[in-house]
């Protein structure tokens, strides 16, 4: 008989477990409470790490196609002075393959692609009414999705990616604290493709960040963080937020604003699970992405360890062995790696959000000091995070024809 997985939140972590649990031949059912899975109108950035989980279920090259592979660029002040330079072509050759840029909505469309007909059913809540176990299967509550023939679905696998507010991970461990505000809010927005080109950059101010992306198609991805009360919010629009804050920035931030659709401007506060979970996973359920690590954004690691989540969750469910087994080993395999970069993602946010001006022209100083000797002391801190490799027996290619690189990382497990 054929095993059957409910997935419960349609984001790109959950859909990237979706496709490897049904490439493995399993029913798949997404269930995902928005009306539509058309994502917000923010990019995402996916390093070597996350390139090669997605190699696993042969949608890696499709992304490298479709992104744009992020150029020369480097860090400067609100002056517009750079304080270092990046090496793309270093960081390639250090992490085996290019950080690559493109829009959120092409990722989800990418992996939806790869799904069969029917596996999703949006405008659906959903909660764990029995997390199972290994003698029966769990229980999935449903509501609000007029396309479903049961309100209570049956499933060998229940995969929670619910989200940073998770409800599925409160029911399962009650007693966790749950995230925290991290003491900053961050804007996003994707503009029109401007007149002339921008080399990418991320601009360290007092207590505030902005960073300016290009994709492919010569849109503009700027992203901007700054210390400030949670839950707050711009007395006209977040535009114009923004410009208060940001708008004697150096060029091109102020073009980049003017550009800017007020409407378009998407602001969230950040929240991060900076006390880990005591697992994973409960019963025959697995929480995965911002349900079991939430992280702030500094290492542009969020959405990649989703993606990697998927795919180890799918190599230990193919093992065959008993749902707690295989759940065991997700965790044992994901718990300490998600802590530890949630970890670093923390202490990189609080030295991105200095505001006193002493600690800020010092770390200032200091990465300028560091830069002077090449860009390997800077990539040094992804050592460990960008040079992840799945596990080897999860390729869905002839691992001969990967390159020397990945074939190395692969087989260091």
């Amino acid at each position: 008989m054929q095993q059957h997985a409910v997935v419960i939140g349609g984001g790109i972590g959950g859909l990237t477990a979706a496709v490897a649990l049904h490439q493995q031949g399993w029913r798949i059912t997404v269930l995902e409470r928005a009306a539509s899975l058309a994502p917000v109108g923010a990019g995402i950035g996916l390093a070597p790490n996350s390139q090669r989980a997605l190699d696993v279920i042969g949608l890696g090259d499709r992304v490298r196609e479709l992104a744009a592979w992020q150029g020369d660029g480097g860090m400067r002040t609100p002056s517009g002075r750079w304080l270092c330079r990046t090496d793309a072509a270093a960081a390639a050759d250090r992490f085996g393959g290019p950080l690559v840029l493109l829009h959120r909505a092409t990722l989800v469309d990418l992996l939806l692609s790869a799904l069969p007909d029917g596996a999703v059913r949006t405008g659906a809540t959903a909660s764990v009414a029995d997390p199972g176990d290994d003698r029966r299967p769990a229980l999935v509550a449903v509501q609000g999705d007029a396309s479903a023939d049961e309100s209570v679905i049956e499933a060998d696998l229940v995969v929670a990616a619910d989200g940073i507010h998770s409800a599925i991970r409160r029911g399962l461990f009650p007693d966790h604290p749950g995230p925290r505000y991290s003491g900053f809010t961050t804007w996003r927005v994707v503009i029109p493709a401007p007149d002339r080109s921008f080399a990418p950059h991320e601009t360290w101010g007092r207590g505030a960040l902005w960073g300016t992306q290009p994709l492919k198609d010569g849109r503009i991805y700027a992203y901007a963080m700054a210390a400030a009360p949670a839950g707050t919010h711009a007395p006209d629009d977040e535009r114009a937020e923004l410009l208060r804050r940001f708008g004697d920035w150096h060029d091109p931030i102020p073009a980049i604003l003017a550009a800017a659709a007020p409407e378009a401007v998407l602001r969230h506060d950040v929240h991060h699970l900076i006390t880990p979970l005591p697992a994973f996973h409960r019963g025959r359920v697995a929480l995965l992405g911002d349900a079991a690590h939430a992280m702030e954004p500094t290492l542009g690691q969020g959405g990649n360890q989703a993606i990697e989540d998927g795919i180890v969750l799918g190599h230990h469910i193919a093992t065959g062995l008993p749902p707690g087994q295989a759940l065991a080993g997700y965790t044992a395999d994901r718990l300490p790696r998600t802590t530890a970069i949630v970890r670093k993602a923390a202490r990189t946010g609080r030295l991105t959000m200095m505001t006193s001006r002493p600690a800020v022209a010092a770390r200032d100083a200091i990465i300028a000091a560091v830069s002077c000797f090449g860009p390997g002391l800077v990539l040094r801190g992804f050592d460990g995070i960008a040079d992840w490799a799945p596990p080897g027996a999860t390729y869905a290619a002839d691992r001969q024809d990967l390159p020397e690189r990945q074939v190395r990382h692969a087989t260091k497990r």
